[in-house]
């Protein structure tokens, strides 16, 4: 996708009424707007009171403007920002003269795309700008902003240059044989690759987490009906979100609540308790409980002290982390515990009490690899694959070198990994990509 020659505009604050409008401009036609539409431009990055003028003349509003000309803005083209008054009437008007002047309405994400492609951010960091507009927590926002920085790009094109440093020694072999060198004399080759490895494996971990802070877990309350489920998730959620009653089906639906861990943004989904039933609502509501629960990334089995029950096998999979929570200790006379077990984890609480509450929130965060959310950036879900997918290519690299055969294969698995890791920054991308992932943004930005 080359560099676009028109120039955009759109209102880069939010729909409704507020003190303060912006309408940003962005393109090379920004110094002829700049001029019809206030007269002058005010000096680069000084901010200058001026009228907002229309076709006749006439003032539409008088704000502040500021310029930045190319390439020391954002986009890395010549920008003009108008803040006037915050009315949607007025912000329509300042942005329809701007467009009869000869700027088109920007698409989702176009000012953020304009800045990737002009060399101002990569990829990873312009995907930050919208996680960082998203956040729906402190900590999400802080790793956010540390991907925009470009912590996330920084380690990235670290591993790359190691990568493309190994490449070269080892196609070098292959390409000069005159030259004997013996690929797999020292082991030196292979242990670069384990080592590299191991090092693109650290990252994918830091990664998940970062992917969790801004996306957020999917925790789901399963199991038979007055088990306390709804006790549970106002417990958690430290508010009567859901009716409770000692009578056994009152969740008919499924209720969700959004709350956070330590900066682990979890989307609590109650649901309707798992029995054999002849009313058709309750079938209905059961019937969701199991859409969710194959959705859920955790499941919380819960079940009560005394008798507990196990979880169904049905219920159980690789693609979820499972915990047992053995509610109501307070009335078996049992004290909070986290046991684990073969294929799950009990934690024994009191969700009337609160007593365990801290041991489950814990084995939340260990279940899915969340520890404190400190240092971490963000990530998304295509970088997480992609990391992946690059560990994977270079951990069959080390294998073959260090058996000492299959040079050849081993030098594609490597161009493979560069390959997947240039996705993430946007050096290997297309514009399908490219469309998807900046369509996802606001317009403005």
């Amino acid at each position: 996708m080359s560099a676009p020659t028109d120039t955009i505009a759109a209102i880069a604050t939010p729909p409704g009424r507020g003190g303060v409008g912006m309408v940003r401009v962005s393109g090379p036609a920004v110094p002829a707007i700049g001029a019809a539409l206030i007269g002058a431009l005010p000096p680069p990055r000084m901010a200058r009171v001026a009228n907002f003028t229309d076709a006749a003349g006439e003032p539409i509003d008088r704000g502040l403007c500021l310029y930045f000309p190319a390439p020391h803005s954002f986009t890395g083209e010549h920008v003009l920002e108008l803040h006037g008054h915050g009315g949607p009437v007025v912000m329509d008007l300042l942005l329809a003269r701007v467009i009869e002047l000869g700027a088109r309405q920007a698409n989702p994400g176009e000012f953020s795309q304009r800045a990737y492609l002009n060399d101002k951010l990569d990829l990873a960091q312009a995907e930050a700008v919208a996680d960082l507009i998203d956040a729906a927590s402190a900590a999400a926002a802080r790793a956010a902003l540390r991907s925009l920085d470009g912590a996330f790009s920084q380690q990235v094109h670290a591993l790359v240059e190691r990568l493309t440093l190994l490449r070269v020694q080892i196609e070098a072999g292959l390409d000069f044989p005159d030259e004997e060198l013996d690929l797999f004399a020292d082991g030196r080759l292979a242990a670069e690759a384990s080592a590299l490895a191991d090092d693109l494996s650290a990252l994918l971990r830091r990664a998940g987490e970062g992917r969790l802070l801004r996306e957020g877990l999917t925790v789901v309350l399963a199991g038979a009906p007055n088990v306390g489920k709804s006790s549970l998730l106002n417990a958690l959620a430290e508010r009567e979100a859901a009716i409770v009653t000692a009578i056994p089906g009152t969740t008919r639906d499924v209720l969700r609540e959004h709350l956070g861990i330590d900066g682990l943004p979890l989307h609590l989904v109650d649901t309707a308790g798992l029995r054999d039933s002849d009313d058709p609502v309750e079938r209905e509501g059961i019937r969701r409980a199991r859409a969710e629960i194959e959705r859920a990334d955790h499941l919380l089995f819960v079940t009560e002290a005394g008798d507990p029950q196990t979880p169904p096998a049905e219920l159980l999979g690789e693609a979820r982390a499972v915990t047992r929570v053995i509610n109501k200790i307070d009335l078996a006379g049992e004290p909070p515990r986290s046991e684990p077990q073969a294929a799950w984890t009990d934690v024994y609480l009191s969700a009337r009490s609160g007593a365990g509450l801290d041991l489950l929130r814990e084995r939340i965060k260990t279940a899915v690899g969340f520890h404190t959310g400190e240092g971490l950036f963000s990530a998304r879900r295509r970088h997480v694959q992609a990391l992946r997918h690059a560990t994977d290519c270079v951990s069959r690299g080390a294998e073959l070198l260090t058996r000492g055969v299959g040079a050849e294969l081993a030098a594609e698995e490597l161009r493979l990994a560069q390959q997947a890791l240039g996705e993430i920054t946007g050096a290997v991308t297309s514009d399908d990509l490219l469309g998807r992932i900046f369509s996802t943004f606001c317009i403005g930005k």
